[in-house]
């Protein structure tokens, strides 16, 4: 998994375009107050703050630094009938099939100057008209999969625990019950996680609030969201969309400054991306040096041989051992050569499971 990808959907004018806008820095997607300002899907690629780094690089003398990445893919403002075509939704969803997990922005605040396209603020319709579009289109999806293998069964039997398999999953679909939601046996969730199910991600509300609702970001709007993702087990980040937008336009010491006067300790972005990384059980692992000091996204439960396969498959192949020092080690002893004298550089071989965190040196033929 080389950097975390995360598809952006919500109604027009939930304040999406204007959060993709600062996490890219730039107004990459034309926040503006109508209906489908956004006609193409927008990438933007996004650094994960992370503070070690900056320390490990300093030690190191590193002329780089290279933080771990994610992916935004902003999709244009779906409305009820998107998988039929309606307001250009269709064509975008296609868009998201290949991320990792959906940020859900949901509008969480009353503003009579910003139109609301239903005509009122109700965060449940809205998560439910977007999650409707998510289940048509996989619907759609899976039933032109299905006639398919259904004509390649005459030669090929095997593809029969497939076919029920989605047909299984046709039928919770059909029952407004999206797959991320079913109870799965091992077996059915490997076959499924095979086809590009949206309704299979995993998903993160965006809460956005308005500037008046900082610092606890809290309102009835935002309550009803956290009952709601609760009895899905979704994870929710309250965020001032607008608020992002301004931190996005100042030098990283005068953001701080900003944040700390409204009480806040940092930005709903990196939130945003940790609560991500939590949900998909991601970690990063860094190495260091006097070229680079650069972190690694992993899954949790990584073996280093596995992970040294982030950095290139010839390392993997050719894996001896890992010399692993953890990130306060690091720092108490001054660097790799200071922690190798007091003892905390491990050999680790190729089973050990990386830590997040972990300094890793590798050795290999």
């Amino acid at each position: 998994m080389p950097n975390l990808s995360c598809g952006i959907v919500g109604l027009p004018n939930v304040g999406k375009s204007t959060l993709f806008n600062a996490l890219i820095k730039k107004a990459a997607a034309a926040a503006a107050n109508y209906p489908f300002c956004t006609i193409d899907p927008t990438v933007g690629k996004v650094d994960v703050e992370d503070p070690r780094l900056g320390k490990l690089s300093a030690l190191s003398n590193s002329q780089k630094l290279i933080p771990a990445m994610v992916t935004f893919v902003d999709i244009a403002g779906l409305v009820a009938g998107a998988s039929k075509g309606e307001g250009l939704g269709n064509q975008f969803l296609a868009n998201i099939r290949e991320t990792d997990a959906i940020v859900h922005v949901v509008r969480c605040f009353d503003n009579d100057d910003v139109i609301h396209v239903a005509g009122r603020v109700d965060p449940i319709s809205d998560i439910e008209v977007i999650n409707l579009e998510l289940i048509l289109a996989d619907l759609q999806m899976v039933e032109n999969v299905v006639v398919k293998m259904e004509k390649q069964m005459r030669t090929k039997k095997e593809l029969g625990p497939i076919v029920d398999c989605l047909k299984k999953a046709i039928e919770q679909l059909n029952n407004n019950v999206p797959i991320r939601l079913v109870e799965l046996s091992d077996k059915d969730r490997a076959i499924l996680h095979g086809y590009p199910f949206l309704t299979l991600k995993k998903v993160i509300y965006a809460a956005n609030v308005s500037e008046n609702d900082l610092p606890e970001m809290d309102n009835a709007h935002v309550q009803v969201v956290r009952e709601f993702a609760k009895k899905e087990g979704s994870g929710v980040v309250p965020i001032s969309a607008k608020l992002e937008e301004e931190l996005a336009q100042l030098s990283p010491s005068e953001a701080k400054e900003y944040l700390e006067s409204l009480g806040l300790k940092e930005p709903g972005l990196n939130r945003l991306v940790k609560e991500a990384f939590s949900m998909l059980g991601l970690i990063n692992y860094i190495t260091t040096g006097e070229i680079e000091t650069r972190a690694w996204t992993i899954k949790q439960g990584t073996s280093a041989q596995e992970a040294a396969g982030e950095i290139h498959s010839d390392i993997q192949k050719g894996f001896i051992r890992a010399e692993v020092v953890s990130f306060d080690d690091m720092m108490a002893h001054k660097g790799r050569v200071g922690a190798r004298e007091a003892g905390k550089a491990r050999s680790e071989g190729k089973e050990y499971i990386v830590q997040d965190g972990d300094v890793i040196l590798f050795f290999h033929n």
